[in-house]
């Protein structure tokens, strides 16, 4: 398992403040905006009286809460098609668990979030990179360039919508094109939409949710972490309509008991 390469600058940061310097964190993901009050409200107001296990999946009020909150954005999905996890981090390890076996391969627009190298590795895939170019703003590249890489061991793909770290917004007609290769295929598409809010100059970040035809294929992987400033809480969630990989990857989660019972009073 290699090193984390957010990690790695942590000591050079912390030297060059040291030394009184300012620095920009570009590498790692911490909204620098303040965390809303009414998310620690949530924890000093709750009645609780034993802080214990909750279902696997997370409690029955807070995937009704995100269900809300996916109604209010556009996505209609219920909450036993919402599996909450501990951070977005999870939900990614659980959908590569979940929909590729050891020797798998996933294709991966690059350049890509550093730590899903990571996952591949704990979960025994391989990642096969397609280059987005900045001359085309990190555009999807052409559909071209995915089929040229797809192999017998090749199960899914991968991105970020928004990308981190490009920051384009895919369009309705990229995803489109993007679905109907998976559907050619019969690969899984894997959306990570952590930066759902943070779309600007008019862009517009849809769901892979909201695909027609990709109930069988589409599994959205979700966080707090960005969109309330509450990256400590670790609370994630992963979406998706196709009941198989609903309850395998359940059956992950029931591994390690329950998602963070105060996270999900935050969220």
């Amino acid at each position: 398992m290699p090193a984390s390469p957010f990690r790695k600058l942590a000591p050079f940061a912390e030297a060059a403040k040291q030394q009184g310097k300012k620095v920009y964190h570009l590498n790692i993901g911490q909204p620098d905006i303040a965390t809303p009050p009414s998310l620690f409200e949530a924890v000093r107001n709750a009645d609780i009286r034993v802080l214990a296990y909750s279902h696997g999946a997370g409690t029955d009020s807070y995937r009704q809460k995100l269900a809300g909150y996916y109604h209010r954005a556009g996505i209609e999905v219920t909450t036993e098609e919402i599996l909450v996890t501990t951070a977005g981090s999870e939900a990614i390890l659980f959908a590569l668990l979940t929909c590729l076996n050891p020797g798998d391969e996933i294709i991966v627009p690059e350049p890509f979030y550093g730590t899903y190298t990571a996952f591949a590795i704990a979960a025994g895939v391989t990642i096969v990179p397609v280059t987005a170019t900045i001359e085309d703003g990190f555009a999807l590249p052409p559909l071209a360039d995915f089929e040229q890489v797809i192999s017998p061991r090749t199960k899914a793909i991968l991105l970020c919508n928004p990308s981190n770290p490009t920051g384009h917004v895919y369009t309705r007609a990229e995803l489109e094109g993007l679905l109907g290769l998976c559907q050619r295929h019969g690969l899984y598409l894997l959306s990570d939409e952590a930066y759902r809010e943070y779309c600007y100059d008019g862009a517009r970040s849809i769901s892979a949710l909201n695909l027609p035809g990709g109930d069988d294929y589409v599994v959205v992987m979700d966080t707090i972490s960005k969109r309330y400033s509450a990256c400590g809480a670790r609370v994630g969630s992963l979406v998706t309509r196709n009941k198989s990989v609903f309850l395998a990857a359940f059956h992950f989660a029931q591994m390690r008991i329950s998602p963070p019972g105060l996270g999900m009073l935050l969220g």
